[in-house]
């Protein structure tokens, strides 16, 4: 099941991919009495509901807007709360950054969070702002979004996946020499256009738990990062746990896992971002989140 945000006639609305991925389901639709849904309003409407009982809405539904004469957006374009982001949860990410003045060397004992901006997460095929007047090392990185399906705390392991709406790609960009000349890293994750996420969302019964996908990079077509995120050191259900100890998650929460080795960082000399480039990060199962450097 793929959900997306989408504009047509000047009207954003959430929606569902049909199987064929041309044509999009209006959730306005399916949920006939709920009236117009945002994507998080869809997601609450899921945890409300059984899933066979929602698939089976999609599929007598016969009202559908072709996907060429829509834009797609982010699946979430306005978070309600700043995106939670993860750093140093690859192990050959760990390597290529601890030479980084902003990086703690060694393997995290501990998950290591971070905040986020993005308002709003830019989608498929926007451009990211280089911002080239203040930032002169951007950088990217591949990464696997989980969005939090319901309003969640203290939660075992054993039960992450029931608090789990789906998965996403995301992007996160980020301004390596303000992060070295802030120390920490807020404002150099979070300049505008910063936080890429898309192009939809893919339902969690979609995919097996704990994802196992294959995830990958490429800028200008050349192949920059390659992993598995099997090969996280702190696991989907370890960062929910450890997340969710004394901190509240609500339906719509964005955690990006962290990303593997291959950034431009990583380089000796360094690869950075310029105007022109693009960047395509590829998740197996989900899809390809693409972006132009302006």
């Amino acid at each position: 099941m793929i959900l997306l945000t989408y504009t047509h006639n000047n009207k954003t609305a959430a929606g569902f991919l049909n199987e064929e991925k041309t044509a999009i389901i209006p959730a306005s639709k399916v949920f006939q009495s709920a009236g117009d849904l945002d994507m998080i309003g869809v997601i609450e409407k899921f945890d409300t509901l059984e899933l066979n009982e929602i698939k089976g809405m999609i599929n007598t539904c016969k009202e559908t807007i072709k996907l060429s004469e829509v834009k797609v957006l982010s699946p979430i374009p306005y978070p309600k709360r700043n995106v939670f982001a993860l750093g140093k949860n690859y192990f050959e990410h760990v390597k290529e950054v601890d030479s980084l003045k902003t990086a703690v060397a060694g393997v995290p004992q501990k998950p290591i969070y971070f905040s986020k901006l993005a308002c709003p997460a830019i989608g498929h095929g926007e451009y990211v702002d280089s911002h080239s007047n203040v930032v002169k090392h951007l950088d990217y990185e591949a990464e696997l979004a989980v969005i939090i399906g319901k309003k969640c705390k203290n939660v075992p392991p054993e039960e992450a996946e029931s608090c789990i709406f789906g998965y996403s790609i995301a992007n996160d960009i980020s301004a390596r020499d303000v992060q070295t000349a802030h120390v920490q890293w807020y404002m150099g994750k979070s300049f505008d256009t910063f936080c890429p996420i898309g192009p939809y969302i893919v339902h969690k019964s979609d995919i097996a738990f704990p994802p196992r996908l294959k995830i990958q990079c490429f800028v200008n077509d050349e192949l920059r990062q390659k992993g598995n995120t099997g090969d996280m050191i702190f696991d989907i259900p370890a960062i929910i746990s450890d997340l969710t100890t004394g901190i509240t998650l609500y339906p719509g929460d964005i955690i990006l896992t962290g990303t593997p080795s291959g950034v431009g960082a990583g380089f000796n000399p360094p690869r950075f971002l310029k105007p022109g480039d693009k960047v395509d990060c590829v998740i197996e199962g989900i899809g390809t989140l693409s972006n132009t450097i302006k």
